[in-house]
């Protein structure tokens, strides 16, 4: 009889997840479902589907004690994927570390324009410059056959979680990361793209100390800074990268609340045309993609 009066201390796993939901939905967090879930799930160690037929069962205490933890770290600020190590970007599973970028439902916006395109090209390379965790180009190459992809970052830390992304999606055959500068020009021996895609930093450096706590104290400063104006990687990646860009050829950016018409005009002056702008779920321009002209 002493099982009934531990059970009576005791939680179930959907209680708990219910619990931590209402207490996330109080808070100014992202998805309250998804977080929920996926602490509960890392806590304990069960799949989405296990947590799910298990519902209804007990927990045991330490379990329940590894996830209030992660709960209270979470609540103070740090986000979900950096305390559990992974995201999901475009259906594809991705290792993510505090080296990297959480990847964002607004980048997949540019990932599905990006893949409708290269979608229309048959064989193609495909640059991902500034990668961070490389959830763009290994979207591109998971969704594109025929494109063979480069994801191109400076930090070591970053490199380290691409190569670790193109193995966890089976995608050694077609994808290579380089460590490159976006910043300078392109080695010659890169050869062409048909298409580059980038969501490089933006945030204007003054603003970074009034970013929320859970960006500006966690995630890496270098995927953030994108100097004075939070243009100098869109100019620098937009006149100097174009030589690396096959006539013709695209290039895809993300781009921060309230730069698109600057990246817009950048772009239209060393030679892209046909240059369009599309908004992100939340009805804000988000992406910026223009067509390297043939003639100058």
């Amino acid at each position: 009889m002493n099982g009934l009066c531990d059970d009576a201390m005791a939680t179930t796993y959907n209680n708990l997840y219910l619990d931590i939901r209402r207490q996330l939905r109080g808070v100014d967090t992202g998805d309250p479902t998804l977080e929920a879930r996926e602490l509960v799930c890392f806590a304990t160690g069960k799949s989405r589907e296990e947590l799910v037929r298990d519902g209804a069962l007990y927990m045991s205490p330490e379990q329940e004690e590894r996830t209030l933890r992660l709960v209270e770290r979470h609540l103070a600020g740090e986000p979900v994927a950096y305390l559990i190590g992974e995201w999901e970007f475009y259906g594809l599973p991705l290792d993510i570390s505090s080296d990297v970028l959480i990847p964002r439902p607004d980048t997949e916006v540019l990932a599905g324009l990006a893949i409708d395109y290269c979608q229309t090209l048959g064989e193609c390379r495909v640059l991902d410059l500034c990668a961070g965790s490389g959830c763009l180009g290994l979207a591109l190459a998971a969704n594109v056959p025929g494109a063979r992809v480069v994801l191109g970052e400076l930090s070591d830390g970053a490199l380290k979680i691409c190569r670790q992304n193109i193995r966890r999606n089976g995608l050694t055959g077609r994808v290579v990361c380089i460590q490159t500068d976006a910043l300078k020009k392109p080695d010659g021996n890169l050869g062409e793209f048909r298409c580059i895609v980038s969501n490089p930093p933006y945030i204007p450096s003054g603003d970074i100390s009034g970013l929320d706590v859970s960006v500006r104290d966690y995630e890496p400063h270098m995927a953030l800074d994108g100097g004075g104006d939070g243009l100098d990687f869109y100019h620098a990646i937009a006149e100097q990268w174009k030589d690396a860009l096959a006539p013709g050829g695209r290039l895809y950016f993300e781009v921060g609340v309230g730069q698109a018409d600057s990246v817009l005009r950048i772009m239209r002056g060393v030679g892209f045309g046909d240059i369009q702008v599309v908004k992100d779920l939340n009805g804000i321009p988000r992406v910026v993609y223009g067509t390297l002209c043939t003639e100058i």
